[in-house]
């Protein structure tokens, strides 16, 4: 009787150090929790000057499609965003800064602008919402969704890739020829559905491939370091990587402006993996952009 009463005392210390041991665990979490989040609206796009394929039509340089690119900044300016985050190199960002100078004082024309949504959006909201700088959050590295072209089980990813491209190429076949407006094109883009695609194509489906080689791959990756036999896992971390650069560049900026609503223009492959880490953030609120694209 006495060595189960000894048994119970240690079980219920044991218990209680544990319970102990989580509430200091969680209470950090639990205190990010507490205080406002900051709001975070990632808004995906097809790079808009891919776009242009010297028709009248997939030009946002003209007066219809500036028109229209007016109404898609009206729409994402109700966020109410106290900083722009756009997809420029943070290495870059001194040109960034000597170009929205010029811009924010009308020194640059319309078509002395790139046809870039960093411009064409990015510059526009913080221009429009009174910002005096626009921060560029990229961590470039040259990848290419046809490096993975060949090994085992190849087909599982050739098969994920062609529905994203059957997808996209549709919706951009209709804008180049004017059949939808800048806000519908991106409203489109914007979808979860359609945000989960790439994120499918790119961290999900390469994983089957094994037993190959990257073709042609960009001089910034180091093949001496390539695990062929996971060749599909290998293609995956090159891609999340700038993901994850591009995530702490957000994180690091707003550290350092004290932000609370950070709009974020970044291309559509990067959207699902961003929203996805900033969602487990605890300090951090995914807001949808469809919220905004109505």
């Amino acid at each position: 009787m006495l060595l189960f009463a000894k048994g119970l005392l240690l079980f219920g210390t044991i218990i209680r150090s544990f319970t102990s041991f989580a509430q200091t665990l969680a209470a950090p979490a639990a205190k990010a929790a507490a205080s406002a989040p900051i709001e975070v609206m990632v808004v995906g796009f097809d790079h808009l000057q891919q776009l242009y394929d010297t028709t009248p039509a997939s030009d946002v340089l003209t007066e219809k499609r500036q028109q229209e690119l007016v109404a898609l900044q009206s729409s994402l300016l109700k966020f109410k965003p106290d900083i722009v985050m756009v997809e420029v190199d943070r290495a870059d960002q001194a040109e960034a800064d000597s170009l929205y100078s010029l811009y924010k004082a009308d020194k640059l024309a319309t078509r002395e602008l790139r046809r870039s949504e960093t411009f064409q959006v990015g510059f526009a909201l913080a221009k429009r919402a009174g910002h005096g700088k626009v921060y560029g959050v990229d961590a470039y590295s040259a990848t290419s969704q046809s490096m993975l072209n060949n090994g085992r089980y190849i087909e599982h990813y050739q098969a994920a890739l062609s529905e994203m491209q059957a997808l996209s190429r549709g919706a951009k076949k209709q804008f180049q020829a004017g059949e939808l407006t800048v806000p519908q094109y991106i409203r489109f883009l914007n979808q979860p559905t359609v945000i989960a695609l790439p994120q499918r194509v790119l961290y999900n489906a390469p994983a089957y491939v094994v037993d190959g080689r990257f073709r042609e791959p960009d001089a910034s990756v180091d093949t001496t370091r390539i695990d062929q036999k996971y060749i599909g896992a290998e293609f995956i971390s090159l891609f999340y990587n700038r993901n994850l650069k591009i995530y702490s560049n957000i994180l690091t900026t707003q550290l350092e402006q004290k932000s609370q609503r950070l709009l974020v223009v970044i291309g559509l492959a990067h959207v699902g993996a961003l929203q996805d880490l900033l969602a487990h953030n605890p300090r951090y609120k995914v807001v949808s952009a469809a919220k905004y694209l109505k």
